[in-house]
């Protein structure tokens, strides 16, 4: 290279501030139908970098689509990136090129691009990672990472080499191929700063949904607490179920939690005396006040008490576009209450389930919902596949109410079931057990856990909650948040220690 070259190089690797950094969740388009309206769907759930890749059209096609899918990214405030064809991101004016180890040199697309532009390479060993770092490159792709189906993979080198990769270079690791919400983890804590995805987000039935559990991925990064949770419930002027609930658990958790109230309850460990519902119009006054100026990452739902309530609740969720929502169905206090009327039942089902990330009904509240009688395991089954083909996402179904063997929570995505058994545990201090599990599921979601394992240490805590809860009042006592969590943060404190 001579000195002009290396000259130019030094110009323009020094970006200014205005200059898109590449992290998050990075989006390669695919050649399938409705790609417009899939991506989207899929910017709307926090996708952060968008990288075009079209080769089957024709010149004039490719233009018109480039210039659709930028219009949508700077609609959105993020990087639009072409692959491989520098002349193409010249003409839509993108923010930069992602080019392969076959393609131009990153100091000829910067010829052609100018020296405000974003120049990426594909790499897939240390050498060539820093090859096109030395040879200017602002970001590297990496991988593959796990086999793939959008392209034949003829070197895998994996998460384990990622780590090296990230020691290597000085500039930001994208990783690629074959990542999904539940191996991500080993890539992101790998070092990588940015994890790119195609079928993953965009073969999905919902991009936004899929696109948003991956991205609040990258929430572990952050410093605590980690993640917001809004919970959308009841009072319990007791303290031990509903906001009370909620709030302690997200806080001791470790993640921020923010709240809007659909009732004021008189209860106390042996029951409710008296409901005082909120006027639907001020609890829509309070999400939105949360909602536009506090970023939430999860929202969570407890007792919605009234059919105007749920579809108040609803509406302004998904006006804001909030994605990851976990809803507990609550029907019944402890004691036997009614916490909402029947039509409240119908407008849940109606309104929120077709937005539900998560629900997490007990059995009487699976059998309500369904009209399945839930004897066994064979029957809550029945009942989460019922759920599911209502609208529901994913399906928590609980088995505490069973009363032969360990108690056995099935998790239900559609396609399969998870198991999370835990001895019983004969206790009468179980108040607030519903509140407090799904609110420890949405802080565990917030401070980015992936769906099955925020279930896994949510159903821990809940547990290790009602082991160690102390009497306190008449009736049924609630659980002990605090000793819990700090069972919890040993654990995760051992598991941080460890080489």
């Amino acid at each position: 290279m001579n000195k002009q070259s290396k000259d130019f190089l030094r110009l323009v690797i020094d970006h200014d501030e205005s200059t898109p950094r590449i992290e998050g969740l990075y989006l390669v388009t695919d050649e399938g139908e409705r790609l417009v309206e899939r991506v989207r769907s899929a910017l709307s759930g926090g996708v952060a970098v968008l990288q075009y890749r079209c080769k089957k059209n024709s010149p004039e096609e490719k233009v018109a689509l480039g210039r659709e899918l930028r219009a949508l990214c700077v609609d959105a405030g993020i990087p639009f990136i072409v692959n491989d064809d520098p002349h193409l991101a010249l003409e839509l004016d993108a923010d930069g090129v992602h080019l392969g180890q076959e393609d131009t040199s990153p100091f000829a697309a910067r010829q052609i691009l100018g020296p405000k532009k974003i120049v990426g390479v594909s790499t897939h060993t240390v050498r060539e990672a820093r090859q096109a770092e030395a040879d200017g490159a602002d970001y590297i792709g990496f991988g593959a990472m796990y086999p793939t189906g959008s392209k034949t993979v003829t070197h895998l080198p994996g998460p384990a080499a990622l780590r090296e990769v990230k020691g290597s270079v000085g500039i930001p690791v994208v990783a690629i191929g074959g990542i999904k919400r539940d191996n991500a983890l080993s890539v992101m804590d790998g070092g990588a700063d940015a994890v790119a995805v195609i079928s993953s987000v965009l073969g999905d039935p919902n991009p936004a949904v899929a696109a948003a559990e991956l991205a609040l991925l990258f929430n572990r990064r952050l410093p605590p607490p980690r993640g917001t949770v809004l919970t959308v419930a009841g009072s319990d002027s007791g303290g031990g179920a509903g906001i009370q609930a909620d709030l302690k658990t997200v806080t001791l958790l470790g993640a921020y939690g923010a709240s809007a109230i659909t009732a004021l309850t008189a209860q106390n460990t042996r029951g409710v005396t008296g409901i005082c519902p909120v006027p639907p119009s001020f609890v829509e006054e309070q999400i939105t006040a949360v909602l536009s100026d506090i970023p939430v990452d999860v929202v969570k739902t407890g007792m919605l008490h009234s059919a105007d309530i749920a579809a108040t609740v609803a509406e302004v969720l998904e006006r804001f576009g909030k994605r990851i929502l976990v809803i507990d169905p609550v029907m019944l206090a402890k004691g036997g209450a009614r916490l909402v009327d029947r039509p409240a039942v119908t407008a849940i089902r109606e309104h929120l389930f077709p937005l539900t990330y998560l629900l997490t009904p007990n059995i009487p509240e699976a059998e309500q919902l369904t009209g399945v009688t839930i004897h066994d395991e064979a029957g809550m089954e029945e009942a989460a596949r019922a759920l599911h083909a209502q609208g529901v996402r994913n399906v928590l179904l609980k088995g505490g109410h069973l009363t032969e063997g360990a108690a056995v929570d099935l998790l239900f995505d559609g396609t399969g079931f998870m198991r999370f058994p835990t001895r019983r545990i004969m206790t009468k201090n179980t108040h607030g057990t519903g509140c407090t599990l799904a609110s420890a599921i949405a802080a565990f979601l917030a401070r980015g856990e992936p769906l099955p394992a925020a279930v896994g240490r949510a159903k821990e805590f809940i547990t290790t909650a009602i082991r160690l809860a102390h009497p306190l009042g008449r009736g049924h006592g609630p659980v002990n948040h605090y000793l819990a969590a700090q069972e919890q943060l040993e654990h995760e404190k051992k598991l941080e220690e460890q080489p």
